[in-house]
C-alpha cells in the first residue's frame, strides 16, 4: 500500500465533515500533544487546517488531566508554535469510532489502538497507522521498532528536542498524504 494514495471513502466523509486525526502516546503529556500541535499549524500552513481536525490521546490515564510536560511546553514555544491548554485523557471506549485516522507514536501504542478498537466491536473504526510512517528520514527496515517516535519523558531537555524533530519529519509527510486522501492540491513543506 503506498503512503500517498487517495482514499475514496474518507474524500467522500470529508466532504461531509473535516476528516478526523487522533495521535496517541502513552500519557498524552508530550509526544502525543507534540504532535496534534505540529501536524495542526503544518496543516493551517498548507491551507487544511478547515478539512482535518486534529486531537490527541493517550493509551494510559496515569496522566489523566495533567497540562502537556513543562519540557515539551518549552521546545514548543521555541520553536514559536501556540501551546494549547491541554489536559490529558486516555483513548476512551468507542472514541476511535469519531476519528478517521489514529497516529500511534510506538508500535506498542499501534497494538493497543487495534486492542481497543477490537474491544469497542465491528462498527466503524479509525485506521491505526504509525506516525514515522509518513516521515521520509525514517528508517526503512523491515522491524517497525525502528519507527518509533523517541519517548523524551524519561530523559532531559535535549530528548524533547530530537523528538520535536521526529515529530515535524513526519508531520511533513502526513501532511502530503492528508492532502491527497482529501485530493487537495498541497505545496511541498518549506525547505524541500
Amino acid at each position: 500500500m503506498t503512503l500517498d494514495a487517495p482514499n475514496h471513502a474518507a474524500t467522500e466523509r470529508a466532504s461531509q465533515r473535516p476528516y478526523r486525526v487522533l495521535v496517541v502516546c502513552t500519557g498524552n503529556i508530550c509526544r502525543s500533544p507534540m504532535g496534534e500541535v505540529v501536524l495542526r499549524e503544518r496543516l493551517a500552513e498548507a491551507g487544511l487546517g478547515d478539512e482535518v481536525e486534529v486531537a490527541s490521546a493517550g493509551i494510559s490515564d496515569e496522566e489523566h488531566g495533567r497540562p502537556i510536560d513543562r519540557r515539551a511546553r518549552v521546545v514548543l514555544a521555541e520553536a514559536g508554535y501556540p501551546v494549547p491548554d491541554h489536559h490529558a485523557h486516555q483513548v476512551a471506549p468507542g472514541e476511535l469510532a469519531r476519528y478517521d485516522l489514529a497516529l500511534a507514536m510506538t508500535k506498542q501504542h499501534a497494538r493497543a489502538l487495534r486492542r481497543r478498537a477490537e474491544l469497542d466491536g465491528a462498527g466503524r473504526t479509525a485506521e491505526v497507522r504509525l506516525w514515522r510512517e509518513f516521515d521520509a528520514t525514517a528508517p526503512r527496515a523491515a522491524d517497525q521498532d525502528d519507527l518509533d517516535v523517541p519517548d523524551p519523558w524519561y530523559g532531559d531537555q535535549d530528548g524533547f528536542y530530537e523528538t520535536l524533530r521526529v515529530v515535524e519529519s513526519g508531520a511533513d509527510g502526513l501532511v502530503s498524504h492528508l492532502g491527497a486522501v482529501l485530493g487537495a492540491d498541497v505545496p511541498p513543506p518549506a525547505g524541500a
